[in-house]
């Protein structure tokens, strides 16, 4: 009998076991987790965490999985998924509060429509605001950073806490959340009014763009590596000749070869694999040591150094 599966079905009736990652990927690869719990409220959320901690069950966070490569054989440990119970969003004048779980693309749409400007850069980004948060996440010039004014956040101990925008720490691609182990709830942004029918003209452009440059038409986790600096990682993979590379049935984008795609059937070793490789490569040809952007979760015989 599974008392650790009986304890969490207490606390959330949304547990599932043996559940398939791959279908909660924008890789669409991955194995299953052990157990995979969605929580209703922030007090559900607070309390699996506490009883994860208690019992010394490794737990991670999932929100949109669309900055996360999940090994094939799954997860050892509890997937808590901050879903469609955290998607509500509240404008008040300049300021944007959205739960953790709603989309970047659902808040840039309701702050379209609020004629508030300064997130057309996220409208296209697949992931959560939480997450995005998490990460930093940024495209075409604009990063969460500049218009995260604060968040709250769920301590290791399942308190609750208020972060302003500078106690976040936002760099390049990071935060405090994941090194302090804090969970993001809420995200609140703080924009600009402006005029909706150019917020409108924006986000088009730059969704024909995305279009244009991008590799949509694939399973994938947008940019695989971070930018080296002073360079740009695709240009470096692409100058390294190795635009249409692939393992198994993973392939450097032919379209934009900062993506790593998914052509069908890849697995998450062919995945990790061709990262290794293109890694490899543009170390010997360029002396640039390329660092993953995505997030890992699970064991790999193989992890990826560096």
């Amino acid at each position: 009998m599974d008392l650790f599966c009986d304890r969490l079905k207490k606390l959330s009736d949304k547990v599932c076991l043996g559940e398939p990652m791959r279908k909660h990927t924008t890789f669409r690869v991955g194995g299953p987790a052990d157990y995979f719990v969605t929580p209703k409220t922030a007090g559900e959320l607070a309390a699996v965490i506490r009883l994860c901690r208690e019992q010394e069950k490794p737990y991670f966070i999932l929100g949109n999985g669309s900055n996360l490569l999940v090994s094939d054989q799954g997860y050892r440990g509890v997937v808590i998924h901050v879903g469609r119970a955290f998607e509500e969003i509240r404008i008040r004048d300049n300021r944007v509060m959205a739960g953790a779980g709603a989309s970047l693309a659902k808040v840039a749409l309701g702050a379209k429509d609020a004629g508030l400007a300064g997130l057309e850069f996220a409208s296209g980004i697949p992931g959560t605001i939480g997450g995005a948060l998490v990460m930093n996440a940024g495209a075409y010039g604009g990063e969460m950073a500049q218009v995260v004014c604060g968040a709250l956040v769920l301590t290791r101990e399942g308190e609750e806490k208020h972060l302003d925008s500078s106690e976040l720490q936002m760099g390049y691609r990071k935060s405090c959340i994941l090194p302090k182990e804090y969970v993001v709830t809420e995200v609140e942004l703080c924009l600009s009014f402006g005029d909706r029918d150019e917020i409108c003209s924006k986000m088009e452009e730059l969704a024909a763009r995305r279009k244009e440059k991008q590799p949509l038409e694939y399973p994938s986790a947008g940019s695989t590596f971070k930018r080296p600096e002073g360079y740009f990682a695709g240009k470096l993979i692409m100058d390294a000749g190795l635009r249409g590379f692939s393992v198994g049935g993973a392939c450097v984008s032919e379209k934009h070869c900062g993506f790593v795609v998914n052509k069908g059937g890849a697995s998450s070793a062919d995945i990790l694999e061709l990262c290794r490789r293109v890694r490899a490569q543009v170390r010997e040809k360029f002396g640039v040591s390329l660092e993953l952007e995505i997030r890992l979760l699970g064991e790999f015989e193989s992890p990826f150094e560096g």
